[in-house]
């Protein structure tokens, strides 16, 4: 749902000066490297702009205009590319991902259909999937409760939002200072009332933010 389908691709014998072009032509930072079968998109390694820079001397830029510093290097990217990658298998979900790009301190992740390659999921493919989850409504609130004492927010959201004709736009249960929380956005009319309601009930509030 979120990965990059559209990859730009290159062979392993295509030179760091040839890679270094694409990448300044296509405005991007990685290039998978890959096999192409019939049917199958073999990934071999991924070859990133800080790889490239590491393979030139440092008065040289490798994504300027190119010059005969650059055009005359024979290095295949199969010599300096990144072998050992973290994959993910196509139907991972998109907090999965995140949280193994985060423990692994890597910024894509290769998502894979078996052996072919299929995607690519990055840091910003991760940020814009957290900004669609938390999109604030036209007129509505998000309610952030403490749930450490197990609270059962989902039962109280649901009844309050029927009885007052509102929506739940998103439940999303995480942690905060090692609390565990539960955030709710809610949109329509009478948010007001829900806050009446949510004052009325014993539930812990960390904090309302209201929208419109």
């Amino acid at each position: 749902m979120w990965m990059s389908r559209d990859l730009v691709t290159i062979g392993p014998e295509t030179t760091i000066a040839e890679a270094a072009a694409l990448m300044a032509q296509k405005s991007i930072r990685r290039l998978p490297v890959v096999e192409k079968h019939p049917h199958v998109t073999h990934l071999l390694g991924i070859i990133s702009a800080k790889d490239i820079l590491h393979a030139f001397p440092p008065d040289v830029n490798p994504f300027a205009v190119s010059g005969p510093e650059t055009a005359l290097t024979p290095v295949k990217v199969s010599h300096i590319m990144s072998r050992q990658l973290e994959t993910a298998p196509l139907d991972t979900p998109i907090e999965a991902a995140a949280r193994r790009m985060t423990e692994k301190k890597i910024g894509v992740l290769p998502v894979m259909h078996g052996e072919n390659l299929v995607g690519l999921i990055t840091q910003s493919d991760i940020f814009r999937a957290f900004v669609s989850f938390f999109e604030p409504p036209q007129h509505g609130a998000r309610i952030t409760f403490d749930v450490s004492s197990g609270e059962d927010v989902f039962t109280f959201i649901s009844q309050a939002a029927r009885r007052r004709k509102l929506r739940v736009l998103s439940l999303i249960s995480s942690q905060q200072d090692n609390v565990p929380v539960c955030v709710v956005c809610i949109a329509g009319p009478d948010v007001d009332g829900l806050l009446d309601d949510l004052w009325n009930s014993a539930h812990c509030v960390i904090n309302v933010l209201r929208f419109g």
